[in-house]
């Protein structure tokens, strides 16, 4: 079977995003230190925060594309989360002392459904659009590169900054 063509890309890239993950997973004990700021909030967190979001946003972002492909609309459909979300903050406080490999454990399991959901994606879906209250609209394959795979990258880019820096 032939998968939609954006998919091919973002296959390979979620594989090798994985293998990046389960790397830095392996590494004891954590390093210390804060991720460089995130613009434009500022906002800079430690490992297990990193870890903690990166385990929360995967099944999130399925969900609100999920609710994009099955409202059927020609219209944009609203979705998303901003920064300040109380749900995001939320999950990051509470999971940021659970040890990464169980959180490798978790993703692992959501990276599997996301290459399920991005092989299943129609060409039709992948054009959908929706609206994001600060990003504007957005087709489903912009929304994938952003809220998942490419944010997947930057999570893993900043987990090896905090590498880097504590020299290991």
């Amino acid at each position: 079977m032939r998968v939609a063509e954006p998919a091919e890309g973002f296959l390979l890239r979620i594989d090798q995003v994985a293998e990046r993950f389960e790397k830095q997973a392996e590494i004891s004990p954590a390093p210390q230190g804060l991720t460089a700021p995130d613009q434009p909030s500022g906002e800079q967190w430690e490992w297990g925060q990193v870890w903690a979001h990166v385990a929360e946003f995967v099944p999130y972002w399925m969900r609100q594309i999920k609710s994009i492909v099955e409202a059927d609309s020609d219209a944009p459909v609203p979705f998303g989360r901003v920064k300040t979300d109380s749900g995001r903050a939320a999950a990051i406080e509470s999971d940021r002392r659970t040890p990464p490999e169980e959180l490798m454990a978790r993703l692992s399991s959501q990276l599997r459904d996301l290459r399920v959901m991005v092989t299943d994606l129609t060409p039709e879906d992948w054009s959908r659009r929706a609206a994001h209250p600060t990003r504007g609209d957005m087709t489903i394959e912009r929304i994938v590169d952003e809220f998942l795979v490419g944010h997947l990258e930057e999570h893993a880019a900043q987990l090896d900054g905090l590498v880097g820096a504590a020299g290991k």
